[in-house]
Protein backbone atom coordinates (compact mmCIF):
# COMPACT_ATOMS: atom_id res chain seq x y z
CA UNK A 1 0.00 0.00 0.00
CA UNK A 2 1.12 3.59 -0.92
CA UNK A 3 0.58 6.82 1.27
CA UNK A 4 -1.32 9.02 0.34
CA UNK A 5 0.17 13.08 0.87
CA UNK A 6 -0.48 15.10 3.13
CA UNK A 7 -2.45 17.64 1.15
CA UNK A 8 -4.86 14.59 0.45
CA UNK A 9 -4.81 13.49 3.96
CA UNK A 10 -5.81 16.90 4.98
CA UNK A 11 -8.85 16.89 2.53
CA UNK A 12 -9.63 13.32 3.66
CA UNK A 13 -9.66 15.12 7.25
CA UNK A 14 -11.62 17.35 6.78
CA UNK A 15 -15.03 15.81 5.98
CA UNK A 16 -14.65 13.62 8.70
CA UNK A 17 -17.11 13.87 11.63
CA UNK A 18 -15.70 15.01 15.40
CA UNK A 19 -15.93 11.54 16.59
CA UNK A 20 -14.84 9.46 13.25
CA UNK A 21 -11.36 11.66 13.99
CA UNK A 22 -11.20 10.68 17.74
CA UNK A 23 -11.61 7.53 16.73
CA UNK A 24 -8.49 7.62 14.19
CA UNK A 25 -6.87 9.51 16.68
CA UNK A 26 -6.49 6.37 19.57
CA UNK A 27 -6.08 4.26 16.89
CA UNK A 28 -3.07 5.61 15.93
CA UNK A 29 -2.05 5.68 18.88
CA UNK A 30 -2.25 1.91 19.59
CA UNK A 31 -0.03 1.06 16.92
CA UNK A 32 3.26 2.94 17.36
CA UNK A 33 5.63 4.20 20.48
CA UNK A 34 6.34 7.46 18.37
CA UNK A 35 2.64 8.49 17.77
CA UNK A 36 1.88 8.17 21.55
CA UNK A 37 4.75 10.48 22.28
CA UNK A 38 3.78 13.28 19.67
CA UNK A 39 0.33 12.95 20.71
CA UNK A 40 1.44 13.46 24.53
CA UNK A 41 3.06 16.11 22.89
CA UNK A 42 0.59 17.78 21.46
CA UNK A 43 -1.75 17.40 23.81
CA UNK A 44 0.35 18.01 27.42
CA UNK A 45 3.50 20.33 26.45
CA UNK A 46 2.68 22.51 23.40
CA UNK A 47 1.47 25.13 26.09
CA UNK A 48 4.72 25.09 28.04
CA UNK A 49 7.85 24.16 25.91
CA UNK A 50 9.81 24.78 29.27
CA UNK A 51 8.21 21.90 30.75
CA UNK A 52 8.50 19.51 28.14
CA UNK A 53 12.64 20.13 27.97
CA UNK A 54 13.11 19.58 31.57
CA UNK A 55 11.07 16.50 31.58
CA UNK A 56 13.32 15.15 28.69
CA UNK A 57 16.66 16.41 30.55
CA UNK A 58 15.17 14.16 33.57
CA UNK A 59 14.88 11.56 31.44
CA UNK A 60 18.28 11.88 30.01
CA UNK A 61 19.86 12.76 33.46
CA UNK A 62 18.46 8.88 34.38
CA UNK A 63 19.88 7.71 30.89
CA UNK A 64 23.36 9.36 31.78
CA UNK A 65 23.19 7.85 35.63
CA UNK A 66 22.65 4.64 34.56
CA UNK A 67 25.14 4.46 31.87
CA UNK A 68 27.57 1.36 31.80
CA UNK A 69 31.46 3.66 32.25
CA UNK A 70 33.21 0.24 32.44
CA UNK A 71 33.88 0.14 28.65
CA UNK A 72 34.06 2.63 25.65
CA UNK A 73 31.76 0.34 23.53
CA UNK A 74 28.86 0.04 25.87
CA UNK A 75 29.30 3.30 26.09
CA UNK A 76 28.99 4.36 22.87
CA UNK A 77 25.87 2.47 22.62
CA UNK A 78 24.15 4.48 25.42
CA UNK A 79 25.30 7.63 23.99
CA UNK A 80 24.07 6.85 20.89
CA UNK A 81 20.93 5.83 21.75
CA UNK A 82 20.32 9.45 23.85
CA UNK A 83 20.69 11.18 21.31
CA UNK A 84 18.68 9.19 18.55
CA UNK A 85 15.94 9.74 21.87
CA UNK A 86 16.87 13.64 21.59
CA UNK A 87 16.55 13.72 18.12
CA UNK A 88 13.39 11.95 17.94
CA UNK A 89 12.00 14.25 20.80
CA UNK A 90 12.97 17.35 19.29
CA UNK A 91 11.32 16.78 16.27
CA UNK A 92 8.37 16.70 18.00
CA UNK A 93 8.56 20.54 19.50
CA UNK A 94 7.57 23.29 17.21
CA UNK A 95 10.11 25.73 18.36
CA UNK A 96 13.53 25.49 16.72
CA UNK A 97 15.47 26.06 20.50
CA UNK A 98 14.75 22.74 21.77
CA UNK A 99 17.21 21.24 20.01
CA UNK A 100 19.69 23.16 20.49
CA UNK A 101 18.69 23.30 24.40
CA UNK A 102 18.98 19.60 24.60
CA UNK A 103 21.85 19.06 22.27
CA UNK A 104 23.50 21.50 24.77
CA UNK A 105 22.69 19.60 27.91
CA UNK A 106 23.97 15.90 25.98
CA UNK A 107 27.14 18.26 25.37
CA UNK A 108 27.43 19.18 29.36
CA UNK A 109 26.59 15.70 29.90
CA UNK A 110 28.87 13.81 27.73
CA UNK A 111 32.39 16.21 29.22
CA UNK A 112 31.06 15.38 32.56
CA UNK A 113 31.28 11.42 32.19
CA UNK A 114 34.29 9.74 34.04
CA UNK A 115 35.88 7.76 31.87
CA UNK A 116 37.14 11.26 29.92
CA UNK A 117 35.35 10.83 26.14
CA UNK A 118 38.40 12.55 24.82
CA UNK A 119 40.44 9.74 25.32
CA UNK A 120 38.11 8.06 22.74
CA UNK A 121 38.26 8.77 19.25
CA UNK A 122 34.63 7.45 18.10
CA UNK A 123 33.06 9.58 20.99
CA UNK A 124 35.34 12.65 20.55
CA UNK A 125 34.42 12.70 17.24
CA UNK A 126 30.64 12.55 18.38
CA UNK A 127 31.20 15.25 20.46
CA UNK A 128 32.80 17.51 17.98
CA UNK A 129 29.81 16.71 15.40
CA UNK A 130 27.26 17.49 18.00
CA UNK A 131 29.35 21.00 18.70
CA UNK A 132 29.28 21.81 15.14
CA UNK A 133 25.42 20.81 14.96
CA UNK A 134 24.52 23.65 17.38
CA UNK A 135 26.43 26.18 15.61
CA UNK A 136 24.94 25.46 12.78
CA UNK A 137 21.63 25.59 14.16
CA UNK A 138 22.52 28.71 16.52
CA UNK A 139 23.24 30.75 13.35
CA UNK A 140 19.77 30.76 11.88
CA UNK A 141 18.76 32.13 15.24
CA UNK A 142 17.72 35.96 15.95
CA UNK A 143 21.16 37.82 17.43
CA UNK A 144 19.79 37.43 20.74
CA UNK A 145 19.34 33.84 20.91
CA UNK A 146 22.48 33.52 18.98
CA UNK A 147 24.53 35.65 21.84
CA UNK A 148 22.72 33.71 24.65
CA UNK A 149 23.58 30.09 23.28
CA UNK A 150 27.18 31.13 22.08
CA UNK A 151 27.94 32.14 25.65
CA UNK A 152 26.69 28.75 26.55
CA UNK A 153 28.68 26.77 23.61
CA UNK A 154 31.54 28.27 24.89
CA UNK A 155 31.44 27.01 28.22
CA UNK A 156 31.87 23.43 26.70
Amino acid sequence: MKAQSIVALKKELQHLPKEDLLQLCLRLGRFKKENKELMTYLLFHTHDEDSYIESIKENLDVQFDGMNTNNYFYMKKTIRKILRQIKTFSRYSITKTTEVELLLYFCQRLTRLKPNIHRNQTLDNLYKRQVLAIEKKISTFHEDLQYDYKLQLETL
